[in-house]
């Protein structure tokens, strides 16, 4: 099974969007944070169920219609790229 490895600039923007939704809306910010967990737990077992990323080599799992998280699945690990709002500029 693939292990799961995240980017330090992935982990610095879900810390900020936590940070920023958290102080609008706990319960909104909780929920998004079990969210992206459960879903990157789940990439070992299924690392090509979502769609091809917009960067070459990458994929994007759509959390919430507003949330992305971006990853790369490589020979013995899927590398957790960078955490998204749907609105940001990207690549």
């Amino acid at each position: 099974m693939l292990l799961v490895e995240w980017q330090p600039q992935a982990r610095e923007s879900l810390l900020e969007i936590l940070d920023y939704l958290g102080d609008h809306n706990f319960y909104a910010a909780e929920w998004l944070q079990r969210a992206i967990e459960d879903t990157v737990e789940a990439l070992p077992q299924h690392p090509y169920l979502f769609r091809p990323g917009r960067v070459p080599g990458t994929r994007e799992a759509v959390i919430h219609p507003n949330y992305l998280v971006v990853y790369r699945v490589a020979f013995d690990h899927i590398a957790i790229v960078e955490i998204l709002h749907a609105r940001q500029e990207y690549p």
